[in-house]
């Protein structure tokens, strides 16, 4: 198993993998030195963990990660959509470039599956980051015709927001409080699908098993308001800052419907989730 990124989700898709014990080589490629050296710790130095200092950006590193792999998942990219705003070729390089590298030495090397994670920002993008994900996604499921079924099975799953990822509101919110600084918002009636590491870790365990090669996996997930998450966290002021251009009031999983339109979780709910991570 190869897993790229060493971020959120990464971790907590080691963490079961090792506890399933499914695996007997799992190897970690990213170009984050400070994350691998906080895998090593927390896992203690498991003897099943194999760690690759990279970028998805060298190919040659790449081909060396890749020997004698037969399960990837593909996590790593450049995420802050903020970021990606200001930063728009090396987002090209990484997502977009990046995948594609990733999908062609995956079919060199022999893989037999590889997963490619996504995110609802893929739909009906109007950032560069979603615009990015989006092309990750096309390329993915589209290598399915290049390569046929000589090559591996390509599959992707579309995320929602997960529930205090490194980046997200939750943690970042949390800081502010802690310290007694302002707390900006840029919508109080915002959506976003809600999705909890735990379910993030299961959706690919699940696509990896019987994923399709044809469409993304979305999964069927809640919403929730940004001025509802805050109530929940106790939060009793706030600055409107308004939505920036990249970011949109509601999401969508399908292009069909949006968050505005699903499950609403209520404060109570979310109280007991943020009580939960």
């Amino acid at each position: 198993m190869l897993i790229t990124g060493a971020g959120s989700f990464a971790r907590a898709f080691v963490k079961h993998l090792l506890r399933e014990g499914e695996y007997n080589r799992i190897c970690l490629y990213s170009r984050n030195e400070h994350n691998q050296a906080m895998f090593r710790e927390e896992f203690e130095d498991d003897p099943r963990l194999r760690f690759f200092l990279g970028d998805i950006a060298d190919r040659e590193r790449l081909k060396v990660a890749m020997r004698g792999v037969k399960t990837i998942v593909h996590s790593a990219a450049q995420k802050r959509i903020e970021s990606c705003f200001y930063n728009s070729s090396q987002v090209v390089k990484t997502n977009v470039m990046g995948t594609l590298n990733v999908i062609e030495i995956a079919a060199e090397a022999g893989v037999c599956k590889m997963v490619t994670l996504s995110s609802d920002k893929a739909t009906n993008p109007i950032s560069i980051y979603g615009t990015s994900k989006l092309m990750a996604e096309s390329l993915t499921l589209s290598a399915n015709h290049t390569y046929g079924e000589s090559g591996p099975r390509y599959m992707s799953v579309r995320y929602g927001n997960i529930m205090n990822s490194a980046g997200s509101v939750i943690p970042r919110w949390k800081k502010s409080l802690e310290e007694g600084k302002k707390i900006f918002i840029t919508d109080p009636n915002a959506t976003r699908f809600a999705m909890m590491q735990e379910e993030a870790v299961s959706l690919v365990i699940s696509t990896l098993a019987n994923g399709s090669t044809k469409e993304p996996t979305i999964p069927d997930l809640p919403a929730y308001r940004l001025g509802d998450l805050a109530r929940a966290m106790g939060i009793e002021r706030l600055i409107k800052i308004g939505l920036p251009d990249y970011e949109k009031l509601h999401e969508s999983l399908d292009g069909e419907t949006d968050s505005s339109q699903a499950r609403r979780l209520s404060i109570n709910e979310l109280r007991e989730m943020i009580k939960s991570i």
